[in-house]
């Protein structure tokens, strides 16, 4: 089990180089620290995104340690922490998980404007087809908006998905353009 130091902005840090690269093989998990298109080995620390780490908590395959005494925090106590920090997190979170249990790997979609991008193998093995945007089934979306990530996908050519996060299911409706 990894050993994760949780830093102030809720992100996480693998000292172990061996535990960076574990996380990493198993499915692409974090970003190993100043390696923009990583390889299978590498020699630096991996920071994981929050929801990464709550996904990695939950499945036991980390510890989460924090502040001065180097406490570990359980899986609600880094939940709530997480929470608190980022909005929508209960929905990006159980987008984030789906996606993973459908065997696809999620990456933090920042670069694109949107909460993941999706990869079908993995980053530096194929491009990420999708591109994903949160939204719970009460929250509307604008016809701008629409059209500014229809061309945000066809600009960086990948398919824009918008999740919509019902209370007992996930809805995912994809956009592509078409020209006849």
């Amino acid at each position: 089990m990894a050993r994760v130091e949780a830093l102030k902005d809720t992100r996480l840090i693998v000292w172990s180089k061996n535990e960076s690269q574990r996380l990493y093989r198993l499915g692409y998990f974090g970003k190993p620290l100043g390696i923009s298109k990583p390889k299978e080995d590498f020699d630096t620390p991996l920071v994981l995104d929050p929801i990464e780490g709550v996904y990695l908590l939950e499945r036991g395959l980390i510890k989460v340690f924090s502040g001065s005494k180097n406490q570990e925090l359980s899986l609600n106590e880094f939940k709530t922490i997480v929470a608190s920090t980022q909005e929508g997190f209960e929905e990006k979170y159980r987008v984030y998980k789906d996606l993973r249990e459908r065997n696809f790997i999620v990456a933090p979609g920042i670069k694109y404007g949107c909460d993941f991008a999706v990869y079908r193998i993995g980053p530096g093995i194929d491009h990420a087809p999708f591109i994903v945007q949160v939204k719970k089934i009460d929250e509307g979306i604008s016809a701008s908006e629409l059209v500014k990530a229809g061309r945000l996908a066809t600009t960086v050519r990948k398919t824009f998905i918008i999740a919509v996060v019902g209370e007992k299911n996930i809805n995912y409706l994809g956009f592509t353009w078409w020209k006849p």
